[in-house]
């Protein structure tokens, strides 16, 4: 990455607050039907108050609804634009969106016991985690060579901030352990080191 002292700058990985199917544990994948819930809404303006003191010049998100929502909440907190990248959507899960996340088995999803067991398996429809991998890897390219001399934020999805994390301390999707990453949660990290999670 060809940040300006990059050694240090932040990137700032938010996930969405809790949405509509968040709620009702439904796949959500690239779907544009789910909002934030009132405790989305809170998890939002929660994560952004807690961005305030840092030194962030520019905020990225995913354009599906429910993270464009929780950017609001930061951009409003830290007076920033907030512009979206259709490369920081959530993993595609294909025909499985709308459905139950019980319908979703490892033969589909590449993931068991909390562990990545098959990074190529792709849903029907869908993406596998190499797929979103490389789509987020070319992200965090095209970031590097923006010229920001500051922190940036990043608002997007639970599986996305598991494969930015990965992409940035150098992991393969094959070799990660799949853990919990909340509603409105807020990782820093910085490349090419490990994540760790800001306590907000």
């Amino acid at each position: 990455m060809k940040w300006t002292n990059d050694e240090n700058r932040t990137i700032w990985l938010v996930r969405h607050g809790e949405s509509s199917w968040n709620a009702l544990g439904l796949i959500q994948g690239h779907s544009e039907g789910p909002t934030l819930t009132e405790k989305g809404r809170q998890q939002s303006a929660d994560a952004a108050n807690g961005l305030r003191d840092g030194a962030v010049e520019a905020i990225y998100t995913s354009d599906l609804e429910r993270a464009q929502e929780t950017a609001s909440f930061v951009g409003s907190a830290l007076g920033l634009p907030v512009q979206c990248q259709p490369a920081l959507r959530e993993r595609s899960f294909g025909v499985f969106e709308g459905r139950p996340l019980t319908s979703l088995d490892s033969a589909d999803s590449g993931i068991r016991d909390d562990r990545v067991v098959s990074a190529s398996v792709r849903p029907d429809g869908g993406e596998s985690l190499d797929d979103m991998y490389a789509r987020v890897g070319a992200f965090v390219d095209w970031l590097g060579d923006q010229g920001h001399g500051g922190d940036v934020v990043v608002v997007t999805h639970g599986g996305t901030i598991r494969a930015l994390r990965a992409y940035c301390a150098g992991v393969p999707m094959r070799e990660l352990e799949w853990d919990a990453v909340p509603n409105g949660s807020v990782w820093g990290v910085r490349h090419p080191v490990a994540s760790q999670p800001m306590k907000c």
